[in-house]
């Protein structure tokens, strides 16, 4: 909206040309979408207090959590909005990836939405059924897929492209980069809900990830970058860099209020939305095998649940003292700031990792 705003004012005064840089525009996407957070995020928390819209505690739980029965909960629409309403004023509107990222990121959110209001205020503790989650999980991640398939322009943006090699490019059809694109951007947008159980523990690698995920959008959708580092080059994706910065500040703003001890929650509201919008933007940027490198934490935590289920189905025991993971740390007498930090750390030697694979190859 901004960006068009400055085109037309443009033609009168170049000095608004400065807006036409794709980096100018993310730093302030990143400082609007920070702005929007710390500005209506007290507001958001009195009204969902006063609501009295706050957390459960299960008793079966670290003791440590039963001091949180009440944060308000459902603080992920701060993230979204200030992710969507950034992105809006700062991107090209003429960007089918920008629309695309924006209505993924928000029919998850409105899926988590829906399961926490069903929690939270209607009082149902189950919530939406897990089969109808998935349901609405599944279509909102199958039209992201079929809506990036179909408006593909070239090959380079629906084959699978390997990490550390060169010359490993798989293409997979349509059929093939549909399923690949659904899984990521369910499975991820569920692993990011399976994490977030601590204060920040979910937030601060989804805003890593998200700024990773930008560098590799930059250099994707810059031809000249792209010809030198020996990654795909996909017209138009350099202007994703503005929504993943958008995210890296609406997070941050959210992570003042989020850093422990908690003032507020996220939710499936904004976790699931989180996930969906980290998938996109990997599928995007043609770094899904990256994705799984750098978001090794949600990796992680995903797998713990689905070892402990498979373990205890299979031989009735456990295989940790609690899943998702970090539970099992903190009953082995971690405290939970050193839960997350640790958590913190790992992410950023993963990230690190992710972008050397631009370069070693």
């Amino acid at each position: 909206m901004l960006y068009r705003l400055a085109e037309l004012l443009a033609v009168h005064y170049s000095g608004f040309r400065v807006f036409s840089y794709l980096t100018l525009r993310a730093i302030l996407a990143a400082i609007t979408a920070l702005s929007i957070a710390l500005f209506i995020g007290p507001m958001m928390i009195r009204a969902l207090a006063a609501r009295q819209i706050g957390q459960n505690v299960r008793d079966l739980g670290p003791e440590s959590h039963l001091k949180k029965q009440g944060t308000p909960t459902m603080g992920g629409a701060l993230i979204i909005i200030a992710i969507l309403g950034s992105t809006l004023l700062w991107v090209d509107l003429s960007n089918r990836y920008a629309w695309i990222l924006c209505a993924v990121t928000l029919s998850f959110g409105l899926i988590g939405f829906y399961d926490d209001y069903l929690k939270l205020v209607i009082g149902n503790s189950k919530g939406l059924p897990a089969r109808g989650k998935y349901l609405l999980q599944s279509v909102a991640g199958l039209l992201g897929a079929v809506s990036l398939f179909y408006t593909a322009s070239v090959p380079a943006a629906t084959a699978l492209h390997v990490p550390f090699f060169k010359d490993i490019i798989i293409p997979l059809g349509g059929f093939g980069y549909v399923a690949l694109t659904y899984f990521v951007i369910v499975g991820t947008s569920n692993a990011v809900n399976l994490t977030d159980g601590l204060d920040g523990l979910a937030i601060m690698p989804a805003v890593m990830v998200s700024g990773a995920l930008g560098v590799f959008a930059y250099v994707c959708g810059n031809s000249v970058f792209a010809s030198y580092l020996l990654i795909p080059h996909v017209p138009g994706v350099g202007e994703v860099l503005v929504f993943s910065s958008a995210l890296v500040g609406a997070g941050l703003g959210f992570l003042w209020f989020n850093a422990y001890p908690a003032q507020v929650f996220m939710g499936d509201v904004g976790a699931l939305a989180l996930g969906a919008a980290l998938g996109t933007l990997a599928v995007i940027v043609r770094q899904e095998l990256v994705l799984f490198l750098m978001g090794g934490v949600f990796v992680i935590e995903t797998l713990s649940v689905m070892l402990q289920v498979a373990s205890f189905k299979l031989t009735g025991k456990r295989l940790f003292r609690m899943a998702p993971i970090h539970h099992h740390f903190e009953l082995k007498g971690w405290p939970e700031p050193k839960v997350i930090v640790r958590f913190w750390i790992i992410t950023v030697v993963l990230i690190l990792a992710g972008l050397a694979t631009l370069k070693v190859r």
